[in-house]
């Protein structure tokens, strides 16, 4: 597609970070789906939501069945007001607000062959064994995508069939390899050197790739699906190049994705010979005795025209036998699986089978939910073909094996799902808990009012962190039972944390990217605390040297920081810069080499005066043009030519360094013309001048239009050790000029400076086309506009089926934090990835015990001292604490010490012994205790000895 269409298939901005997971022709076909689901308890209603907030075509709903009590504490769409109404005419309304771009009809009727015919894919939720034996039997039939989705209590269970002969065309989330060429030898085979040593390993025998951007050796580029070998040395063997031009410079190669087929038996083959989802031995033989389990709740079903009893020891004892009296499950060969039935898991299921759980259906619904994608988009790999699911880690290890089964019986309220798995006082508990949510605070509030008017909710809009620890003090966190977070960043992640270590408050982690989802509970004195990946935090904070960003770029991602750069200098820093002379600034130390680079380049162009008109900031931005990709890189190589060679005998351009080479304008390629558009709107936006988005007018605009002189192009100077002796300092003389200039500039209204805005279409555009020039000069693969967006915006790939299942694990995490105390085996570290259908949940660690000498804490402990009255001096309270660990220490406040500090010396020390701590700390730290704050956070010590230990914080109870 034209890089310049302005038409959108899509609303780009509604789907946005979506787009990032699935891909444009994804969605496309998404657009197109025709879905009917049936069943509007909680798991349908999740489905529902994330298939209309993900943009289906149109979603079917049929739900004759009327609104009863248990159905409100799982099925958000329903309030009391809808008792009595169908299910899917009550969730209609609601659901279709969602989304205007999705078609949400009703089906009042039967479930016919003819009319299964006019979908792409069928959903089952809550539904009979018998009713799904037939319609799975007519979709398998006419190739109809057809899945089953349910929950009982704690367990869930999710099955696929797309068919004998199903195509996934792309089955992975992760991108194609992309690697630039450093060298492709003529013979046979050929053989290609990558210029990046480790790409070489990303690759594996047989991958298929293709080529683009090669010179000299142009055969290659756009060529059939080429398969490669891999060599010990990491080249790659890319078959016959004998008869290809000899290969001169740059290119890329791309890895081609294979389409897989999948076959699936029908819902009555695989109910008896079933193929579960599962990481190991032990998962298997429980997802058997759960599928065991459902079948023989099914059986119940059909014999007493009920489900079982919330906590009935009779009726669960019927359903073990009825597990038990079923036909032996088989294995994927036909054969016997000689299993011993789990008579226990089967007991416990049936036990708590009677109710609904929010957080149950919403693990489930999302999963069946991007099942349903993946049959209409051809992306991922669709389940094969049963998933159970269970968290009855959620029910009391301890508790009698038949509670009173009052406890557990209905009273016609909304929570009745939830009172027939964890009883009544479980629920009057749950009632009481007050937890603290941060993100989109405010319109999170009035959405949870919406879905239940008993909950109360307080929006706060205040950041989170070290400067408003005056809100978020001792009293707000001593009002809240834990926190539940899903932050965006690794170091918000961490504060909150430690905010959450301090006040002994449970903290519920979750996180979602793309199709990857976590969720994790850190529980006080139970638990290990959080601690960010390694390597995640430490990319975070990534940066790249300015001398490879600048003149050296190797990867994509040089040149999109290069680009990021250069907008934050033309379009923000240079008009801070000239409206700060404008208000007789007369310095420019405050900026460093590179920043003035910017500035001059603005200042001292092609442009030596305020632009007036549209065609002025053409000029400037075709002069830009030339600055950075012809001229820039001409001077550039008149330093360093091609062929210099260094001391030691090796080429100056070699290795990561890619010899560059400059770039001809033409304003008939469209990324030539989309820079010079971008950036000329910018201009012009600073100035407060019209812009223009006539692409056409442009490019004739272009063509009379003759490329600015080098004389008049500002030079490039450079910070960077290697190339000072070569490139000419900045020194008063170059000071001097520059402050001439922006003598010149400062007459007028101040600038608009801009700040970079991922949403806005220019701002990307210029970056866009910006990054790809540069890599177009070193030979670079270049990101397209969407990769580029998400990289320079820092978006992180998001979809409503990964956030739904992680935000119904925590939900799951939530019921053991507030019922009794729990050991550490209840609780559950738990990962996804729905793309390739891996899921995982583990028994977080216990907390690390630290030790010195006799003593031994953990992360969680620390040494609490009240002040007492009167107030305790320095020396009660070392005596205080040299009494509770038996060491003698000294304290220090944000590690400054007492005793020691503020000119301080020891020979003075017994004075200060005998003054009051709070007169110590205010002189240390020159600040007074915060209101509301109830302690003072000392740390500790130890006298004479050099091992570094970090012991547990004294907190000075005020």
């Amino acid at each position: 597609m034209d890089v310049l269409e302005t038409s959108k298939l899509l609303d780009e901005e509604l789907y946005s970070r979506q787009l990032y997971v699935l891909g444009l022709p994804a969605m496309q076909r998404i657009q197109r789906a025709k879905v009917l689901l049936s069943g509007l308890q909680g798991v349908g209603a999740e489905v529902a939501k994330n298939l209309v907030l993900m943009g289906v075509g149109s979603l079917t709903l049929h739900d004759p069945h009327p609104t009863c009590w248990s159905d409100l504490s799982a099925q958000f769409f329903l309030s009391e007001q809808d008792l009595g109404r169908s299910r899917a005419e009550a969730s209609q309304e609601l659901l279709a607000k969602l989304n205007g771009a999705v078609q949400v009809c009703i089906h009042t009727g039967d479930i016919t062959e003819d009319l299964l015919l006019d979908f792409q894919v069928v959903v089952l939720t809550a539904s009979e064994l018998q009713e799904q034996l037939k319609v799975g039997t007519i979709c398998h039939k006419h190739g109809v995508c057809f899945l089953v989705a349910d929950t009982r209590g704690l367990v869930g269970q999710l099955f696929c069939d797309f068919g004998e002969d199903f195509t996934v065309q792309d089955p992975t989330e992760a991108e194609p390899l992309v690697a630039a060429i450093q060298h492709i030898s003529q013979g046979s085979p050929g053989i290609l050197t990558l210029r990046e040593e480790a790409d070489a390993h990303r690759f594996n025998n047989g991958d298929l790739v293709t080529f683009s951007g090669i010179e000299g050796m142009v055969e290659l580029n756009g060529c059939a699906p080429r398969p490669l070998h891999v060599q010990r040395d990491g080249t790659l063997e890319i078959g016959d190049t004998t008869t290809f031009s000899h290969y001169l410079r740059g290119g890329a190669v791309t890895e081609v994705k294979r389409p897989k087929t999948v076959s699936h038996e029908p819902l009555d083959t695989a109910l008896f010979q079933p193929r579960v989802v599962a990481q190991s031995p032990q998962e298997v033989h429980r997802a058997h005795c759960l599928h065991q389990a459902f079948h023989a709740l099914h059986k119940f079903q059909q014999l007493h025209g009920r489900p079982p009893k919330p906590w009935d020891p009779v009726d669960a004892e019927m359903v073990v036998d009825l597990a038990q009296a079923l036909e032996s499950l088989k294995g994927t060969e036909g054969e016997p699986l000689e299993e011993q039935l789990d008579k226990a898991l089967v007991r416990r299921v049936a036990l708590s089978s009677a109710g609904g759980l929010s957080p149950m259906a919403a693990v489930l619904g999302a999963v069946a939910a991007q099942e349903v994608l993946k049959a209409v988009s051809k992306k991922f790999m669709p389940l094969d073909q049963w998933l159970y699911f269970d968290a009855l880690d959620c029910l009391p290890e301890d508790e009698e094996p038949f509670p009173n089964p009052e406890d557990y019986a209905p009273r016609d309220c909304r929570y009745d799902g939830q009172i027939a798995v964890f009883g009544a006082g479980f629920q009057e508990k749950l009632s009481h808990q007050r937890y603290l949510l941060r993100p989109k605070a405010e319109v999170a509030a009035e959405a949870a009012r919406r879905l239940n008017s008993d909950l109360q909710v307080t929006p706060l809009t205040y950041q989170l962190d070290l400067t408003t620890e005056h809100i978020y003090g001792d009293n707000f966190f001593s009002s809240v039972d834990g926190v539940a977070a899903a932050l965006d960043s690794f170091q918000a992640r961490r504060y909150v944390a430690a905010r959450c270590t301090h006040y002994l408050k449970p903290l519920l982690e979750a996180g979602t990217k793309g199709t990857l989802g976590s969720a994790c509970v850190f529980i006080p004195h139970v638990t290990e605390d959080y601690r960010a990946p390694a390597s995640a935090a430490a990319s975070e904070d990534a940066s790249y040297p300015v001398c490879t960003v600048r003149h050296f770029p190797s990867t994509t991602e040089h040149t999109l920081q290069w680009a990021r750069d250069e907008f934050e200098g033309l379009f923000h820093l240079s008009a801070e810069t000239i409206n700060c002379h404008q208000q007789a600034l007369t310095s420019l130390a405050h900026l460093d080499e590179s920043q003035v680079l910017t500035v001059q380049q603005v200042v001292l162009g092609v442009l030596r005066q305020r632009p007036q008109t549209w065609r002025d900031c053409v000029l400037w931005a075709l002069g830009q043009w030339q600055l950075c990709f012809h001229y820039g890189i001409t001077q550039l190589l008149s330093r360093f030519p091609p062929d210099k060679v260094l001391e030691n005998g090796t080429l100056f351009w070699s290795g990561p360094k890619q010899c560059p080479r400059p770039l001809e304008f033409d304003a008939s390629q469209d990324t030539h013309l989309l820079y010079v558009l971008a950036a000329a709107n910018l201009y012009a936006q600073m100035h407060g001048l019209p812009g223009s988005r006539d692409q056409t007018a442009l490019r004739r605009l272009l063509k009379l239009q003759p490329l600015p002189d080098p004389q008049d192009l500002a030079p490039i100077f450079s910070s960077d050790l290697e190339l000072a002796s070569a490139y000419a300092e900045f020194g008063p003389e170059q000071s001097k000029q520059l402050h001439e200039a922006l003598e010149i500039w400062t007459v007028g209204p101040p600038l608009e400076p801009l700040t970079f805005e991922k949403d806005n279409d220019f701002h990307v555009d210029f970056v866009a086309a910006a990054a790809s020039l540069r890599a177009q000069n070193y030979g670079i693969p270049p990101a397209d506009r969407t990769k580029t967006k998400r990289i320079v915006g820092q978006i992180t790939p998001a979809i409503a089926t990964t956030t739904a299942a992680v935000a119904g694990l925590v939900g799951l995490e939530l019921y053991k934090v507030v019922g009794s105390p729990r050991p550490r085996s209840a609780f559950r570290h738990s990962y996804l990835n729905l793309a390739e259908n891996y899921f995982s949940r583990w028994v977080p660690h216990a907390p690390a015990i630290q030790k010195f000498h006799h003593w031994k804490w953990t992360c969680w402990d620390r040494l609490e001292v009240p002040a007492g009255q009167p107030e305790r001096t320095l020396e009660s309270l070392l005596a205080h604490v040299q009494k509770l660990n038996g060491l003698r220490v000294r304290m220090l406040l944000h590690g400054k010490a007492l005793l020691y500090s503020a000119g301080w010396s020891p020979e003075k020390q017994d004075q200060h012994l005998s003054r009051r701590v709070t007169d110590l700390v205010l002189e240390v730290t020159r600040q007074v205790p915060k209101p509301g704050q109830r302690v003072l956070v000392l740390e500790l010590s130890y006298e004479g000895e050099k091992e570094d230990v970090t012991f547990p914080p004294l907190h000075y109870k005020l």
